[in-house]
């Protein structure tokens, strides 16, 4: 999985140059929608032994903490988690390490990012709380579930992409190809090129999903997906995460698996490019007790799934108390 991640990352740069030409004036139109919808007034920035963590809240309810994957934010996180508000949770949606208002600390990694998150809560006055993570989120969901057991109602790695024991660590990039992608990856205009003009490729590589199920899905689900796709928007203001995220899950983690002790479903879909269904295989045998939902189709934005994935999560906590 870790060198079809990369190149999927770097193809995501070649992919951004498609046509952008006489583009201005849409482009500054959506731009400045997109930016809206991450605008810094909707959520607030809480001081931590690790530096700041912008974070946003919704709903009310047990507390619901949704840890965004590669190329997300708070504004992902509140979209991925939001039949959670419907389901009667107070989702709380941070910025990882690197994304949006959140800086990327020296020497971050998933342990540092788990800190941080405890001592997020702590100022939110929440002590314990059901934890969930997409993609490169389930990585410090998982750091968490392990470093702060008491303070870990239920834990939920969803399309993880982690690199599981007997995989080859992946080499580092040379320092040429990381700065052909940091400039494709700080370019907004590129990448608005890529999602407007070449979506279906854009869904097939950098989001590992095939886009025949999202053209095949329901208003609603194409509406999602739509919004999934956008939140990356602005890239330059995640492009540190983005190149964090991607050294994350293409290394071993110091997390043993074997000492969480919060009840754990992961979910993944068996037709995600980035290969997590056998993640969350591993991660089912790994963890003692842990159960895997693994859908036939969905691909990585688990497409057709939303509804029953997180009615799954929502029985789960119902089932040990968590509302």
């Amino acid at each position: 999985m870790g060198r079809t991640r990369r190149n999927i990352l770097i193809g995501a740069g070649a992919l951004a140059l498609a046509g952008v030409a006489g583009a201005a004036v849409p482009f500054r139109r959506d731009m400045a929608a997109f930016r809206a919808r991450a605008a810094p007034e909707l959520s607030r920035l809480v001081e931590t032994r690790h530096g700041p963590i912008e974070v946003a809240e919704a709903g009310e309810g047990p507390p619901f903490l949704m840890l965004h994957g590669t190329g997300g934010g708070f504004d992902q996180g509140l979209i991925a988690a939001g039949p959670m508000i419907a389901h009667g949770y107070r989702v709380i949606a941070p910025s990882r390490f690197g994304y949006l208002r959140t800086p990327l600390p020296e020497g971050a990694g998933p342990r540092m990012e788990a800190e941080a998150f405890a001592d997020m809560l702590d100022a939110l006055g929440v002590d314990r709380v059901a934890v969930a993570g997409g993609s490169a989120g389930a990585i410090p969901a998982l750091a968490f579930a392990e470093m702060f057991p008491d303070r870990t109602a239920a834990l939920f790695p969803v399309v993880p992409a982690l690199m599981i024991p007997g995989r080859a660590e992946v080499a580092p990039w040379s320092p040429l190809a990381e700065w052909a992608v940091m400039r494709a990856l700080r370019s907004d205009l590129l990448f608005w090129g890529a999602a407007t003009l070449a979506r279906d490729r854009l869904i097939g590589t950098l989001l590992a999903t095939e886009p025949a199920l999202v053209a095949a899905a329901s208003p609603e689900e194409q509406a999602r997906v739509a919004a999934m796709v956008e939140s990356i928007l602005p890239v330059s203001d995640r492009a540190e995460g983005l190149l964090y995220d991607n050294v994350q899950t293409n290394r071993p983690q110091d997390i043993d698996y074997a000492r969480i002790t919060a009840p754990t479903l992961t979910l993944s879909c068996e037709d995600d490019r980035f290969l997590t269904a056998e993640n969350a295989r591993f991660l089912a045998g790994a963890i003692p007790g842990a159960e895997a939902i693994v859908y036939p189709t969905g691909g990585h934005l688990w497409v057709g799934r939303n509804d029953a994935l997180f009615a799954a999560i929502d029985a789960l906590l119902t089932r040990v108390g968590w509302r």
